[in-house]
C-alpha cells in the first residue's frame, strides 16, 4: 500500500502521520468512546471538460525530511521513495478494489497448485523507459537484488524464503535461484516460481510470497551488489515499464519526469510532471497559491485549514497505513537474518506495554485534532480489510486505573517523588524515541508522557526531542539502545498477513517480539487449512486477539488517506485498483494554468 506498494510489502509511513497534535492535560480517567465518526472522501473526480493537449503537472509531496531518493523497488524502505517513484514505477500485475489479481495488468500470472508453481507471462510490448522490452531475466534479477546479502535489502522476508532455493542464493550457497526457471530463456517471456507450499493469499495483491515487480537486468547488472542502492543508475537514471521516466533529479528536493514513449499501453498525456518536497507549514498557503496540482502526504491536523480551498477537491480513502507504539524487546541478528527476543529487556513485561497503552487518550487525539480524519486503532490490522478480517475488539482505550493496578500488580511500585522503580526496586527511566515534523511532533509527544506520568512512569524523549525522518528510522532500524519506546507508522500491503511485519524472519519486525505462539498463529494464517477463507479470517482475527494481549505493539491511529487535487486535473482517481495512486497513465488536464477557475 494497495498503492502498488502493496508490492508485495510494506512501506514506512511519512514523517507527518507520526506527528500528531496533542491534547493537552486534559484527559480524564477513562474514555467515553471506543471509536469516532469519519469523514467520507469520494476517490475520484469527474471533470467532464475537454483534455488539453499535453499539459504541466505539480505535485507536492509533504515531507520536512529530504527524501532518500531510492528509486529501486527491491530496495527502498519509505512511503517518500514510493511517492516519488508513483509514476514510472507499474507493477507487473493489476487488480481489483479488493486487491484480487485480474490480469491486466503487464503481466499475468497462472497459479498450478498441483505442480506448486506460479507461471508469470510478460505480455508483448511491455519496455523499459530506455526501450529495450521487459523480459523473463528482468523478473528473476528482481528477486536476486532483493536476496542478495549484500544489497541489505529489508525485503528478503521469511515468506520469499517459501521459493525453492531462495534461501541456498540469500547464504551464498548456491549462485542462482533454483526456484525460478525461465523456461523460453533469459530474453523469453516466461518465468515460472517454484514454491514449497502453495499459500491462500497468492491470488491477492501484496501477498508478500512473489515479487510484483521486475528488475533492468541489462542496465544494471554490471553494478556490483552492494554499490547498488547508492549508484546513480538507481539514484539519478532509474528505469521503469511505466507511464513516465525520471528525466531529472535533484537530491532530496524534486523530480521531474516526462512520457515514457515506449509505454505499453501507450504514451500518457502530460508533457511533463514535476514533484517536489514542500514542508508541513508552507504547504496549506502552496494550495491557497494554487501552485500544486495534487499532494501527497497532506497533513490532517490542519485538515480545517486547507479542506475547503476554491479550485480543488479531495479525493480519498481508508488508508492501509496506521500509527502505533512500537516496545523494544531484542535485537535484530544480521547474521542469522533473524529476530532475537530478550526477556530480560527494559520492555520485556507485558503488563508494563498494556499499562503504556491504557494511559493514552488516543480517541480524544483523533477526535480533537483529526477532525474525522481518524479514528482511535484497536488492532493491527487495520478496518479497510474489511469486519472479516479486522477483529472487533477494544484495543487500548484511556483507561487509567486499569493502567496504575496493572503495574502494582507487576511490582512497579511507586516511590515518593511519584514515579515508579521496576519490580527488582531500580529506578525506571523509559527512553521514547517519536519522529520530527511539522509543528507537533513535541507537543504530542509532550503530552504522551504527561499521561505516561499520572501511571507513575518516568518517560524521556530520545535525545530530548524529536529525531529528523531519517535519523529516527535509523535508530529503529539499528536497535539504538537510547531507544525502548517508538511511535511509529507504516502503511501495509494490500494482503492483511502480518507475517512479513512480526515474524521471527521479519526485517521490519523492529519491536523484535518473538515467541512460539506468535510464530505459530502467523504460520497458522498462512498455513494450508488458510486455504480455505472462512479458516484463514478465523486465524487472522485469533492473531489479532493475541498481539493485542502481548502489546509488544499497540495501534493507535487508524486514518483516511486525503489527496487534494486541483479541479483542471481529469481522470484522477485514488481507488486502490487505479495504477500508481492517481491514475498516471490517463491522468490530464484541462487547462494549462493551475489558477482558480
Amino acid at each position: 500500500m494497495k498503492k502498488r506498494s502493496v508490492l508485495g510489502m510494506i512501506t514506512l509511513a511519512t514523517a507527518l502521520s507520526i506527528t500528531l497534535v496533542a491534547c493537552g492535560s486534559k484527559s480524564s480517567n477513562s474514555s467515553s468512546s471506543t471509536s469516532n465518526k469519519s469523514v467520507k472522501f469520494p476517490i475520484s473526480y469527474n471533470n467532464t471538460a475537454k483534455a488539453v493537449k499535453g499539459g504541466n503537472v505539480n505535485v507536492a509531496v509533504v515531507d520536512d525530511s529530504p527524501f532518500k531518493g531510492v528509486f529501486n523497488e527491491e530496495l527502498y524502505t519509505d512511503q517518500y521513495d514510493y511517492y516519488y517513484m508513483n509514476p514510472t514505477a507499474e507493477s507487473l500485475f493489476a487488480y481489483n478494489s479488493k486487491f484480487k489479481f485480474n490480469n491486466k495488468g503487464a503481466a499475468t500470472l497462472k497459479q498450478d497448485n498441483n505442480a506448486k508453481t506460479i507461471t508469470v507471462t510478460i505480455k508483448p510490448n511491455v519496455k523499459w523507459s530506455d526501450g529495450q522490452p521487459v523480459v523473463a531475466r528482468d523478473l528473476v534479477y528482481a528477486y536476486e537484488i532483493m536476496a542478495n546479502k549484500a544489497t541489505k535489502s529489508q525485503r528478503y522476508t521469511e515468506s520469499l524464503q517459501n521459493i525453492e532455493g531462495l534461501t541456498e542464493y540469500h547464504d551464498g550457497k548456491a549462485d542462482s535461484i533454483s526456484g525460478l526457471t525461465m523456461p523460453k530463456g533469459d530474453n523469453g517471456n516466461t518465468m515460472v516460481i517454484h514454491f514449497k507450499q502453495m499459500k491462500p493469499s497468492f491470488g491477492t495483491s501484496g501477498n508478500g510470497y512473489f515479487l510484483e515487480n521486475a528488475a533492468p537486468y541489462h542496465y544494471l547488472h554490471d553494478v556490483a551488489f552492494d554499490k547498488l542502492e547508492s549508484s546513480d543508475k538507481v539514484r539519478k537514471q532509474p528505469l521503469f515499464f511505466g507511464p513516465y521516466k525520471i528525466s531529472k533529479v535533484v537530491a532530496g528536493q524534486s523530480v521531474q519526469y516526462t512520457p515514457n514513449k515506449y509505454y505499453w499501453k501507450g504514451t500518457p498525456k502530460l508533457d511533463k510532471i514535476t514533484m517536489e518536497n514542500v514542508s508541513t507549514a508552507s504547504i496549506t498557503s502552496a494550495l491557497k497559491n494554487h501552485k500544486y496540482d495534487v499532494v501527497y502526504g497532506m497533513p490532517s491536523d490542519t485538515y480545517n485549514d486547507w479542506k475547503s480551498i476554491a479550485g480543488y477537491t479531495n479525493l480519498g480513502h481508508q488508508s492501509l497505513a496506521y500509527n502505533y507504539l512500537g516496545f523494544k524487546l531484542g535485537k535484530w541478528d544480521d547474521s542469522k537474518s533473524e529476530n532475537v527476543y530478550n526477556p530480560k529487556a527494559k520492555m520485556a513485561n507485558k503488563s508494563l506495554r498494556q499499562a503504556m497503552g491504557y494511559a493514552l487518550n488516543n480517541d480524544e487525539v483523533a477526535s480533537k485534532f483529526y477532525n474525522g480524519t481518524r479514528t482511535r486503532a484497536t488492532t493491527l490490522i487495520p478496518p479497510v480489510f474489511g469486519k472479516d478480517v479486522h477483529a472487533d475488539i477494544k484495543g487500548y482505550d484511556l483507561n487509567i486505573k486499569k493502567a496504575n493496578s496493572l503495574l502494582d500488580k507487576a511490582g512497579y511500585k511507586k516511590g515518593k517523588d511519584g514515579y515508579r522503580t521496576d519490580p527488582n526496586g531500580k529506578k525506571l527511566t523509559i527512553n521514547f524515541a517519536t519522529m520530527a515534523g511539522g509543528s507537533t511532533a513535541q507537543p504530542l509527544a509532550q503530552d504522551y508522557i504527561q499521561q505516561w506520568k499520572k501511571i507513575g512512569l518516568r518517560v524521556k524523549l530520545t535525545t530530548g526531542r524529536p529525531i529528523e525522518f531519517n535519523s529516527f528510522y535509523d535508530k529503529i532500524q539499528k536497535d539504538d539502545k537510547s531507544v525502548d519506546v517508538y511511535a511509529a507508522a507504516w502503511s501495509l500491503s494490500s494482503d492483511p498477513s502480518p507475517m512479513d511485519l512480526f515474524s521471527a524472519k521479519a526485517p521490519f519486525n523492529y519491536t523484535r517480539f518473538v515467541s512460539a505462539e506468535n510464530t505459530k498463529l502467523l504460520n497458522d494464517i498462512d498455513g494450508q487449512k488458510a486455504m480455505n477463507p472462512t479458516y484463514r479470517a478465523k486465524a487472522l482475527k485469533a492473531w489479532q486477539k493475541y498481539a493485542n494481549d502481548e502489546a509488544f505493539a499497540i495501534p493507535t491511529l487508524y486514518r483516511a488517506e486525503i489527496f487534494p487535487v486541483n479541479k483542471r486535473v481529469k481522470n484522477a482517481s485514488v481507488d486502490y485498483a487505479s495504477a500508481n495512486y492517481l491514475n498516471w497513465s490517463k491522468l490530464a488536464v484541462t487547462s494549462n494554468s493551475t489558477a482558480k477557475k
